[in-house]
């Protein structure tokens, strides 16, 4: 009765996997868009920084497709995390956790300090090479790395 539908058990459950999975990560959409923006900016102001720094030591640029392929895995295990995160949110179902938030905000912030790495390299401007430098010394004081290596031996550390 049914065989003109072309119903094939392949396509059936992906169509399940996916409309779980969409439904399950639907809060994330925002979030993915921003890592995608902070990430496609880094990776131009990197490419452009490589170019300068080769003009600059009077040596011939060349676009290295490696980096290009790392970049490439930095950002599907970013947007694995942020789907990890808020799956986790969802079994957890403590939604004031937001997990996905802080791991985005986390690698986001991350970009961000890359990008003015690569400014204060593009531009060599004081005013981007101050501003690296505030970022840093504003996030040792608000992290207190030695409590995360409290009590750790040598052998795991990593």
């Amino acid at each position: 009765m049914f065989k003109f539908l072309n119903i094939y058990p392949e396509k059936t459950l992906a169509g399940i996997v996916s409309g779980l999975l969409s439904y399950l990560t639907r809060n994330i959409m925002p979030l993915v868009a921003c890592v995608l923006l902070f990430e496609i900016i880094d990776f131009i102001t990197g490419v452009w920084k490589s170019k300068i720094l080769a003009r600059r030591r009077g040596e011939k640029f060349a676009f290295e497709s490696v980096k290009a392929w790392r970049t490439i895995y930095k950002t599907v295990f970013i947007l694995a995390g942020i789907i990890m995160s808020e799956l986790l949110d969802v079994v957890i179902s403590e939604r004031d956790l937001r997990l996905a938030n802080f791991f985005t905000a986390f690698c986001c912030g991350v970009e961000f300090w890359s990008f003015l790495e690569n400014a204060a390299v593009i531009s060599d401007h004081p005013l981007f090479r101050w501003l690296g430098k505030f970022m840093r010394v504003k996030v040792e004081d608000k992290i207190d790395f030695d409590k995360f290596t409290e009590g750790r031996t040598g052998h795991d550390q990593g």
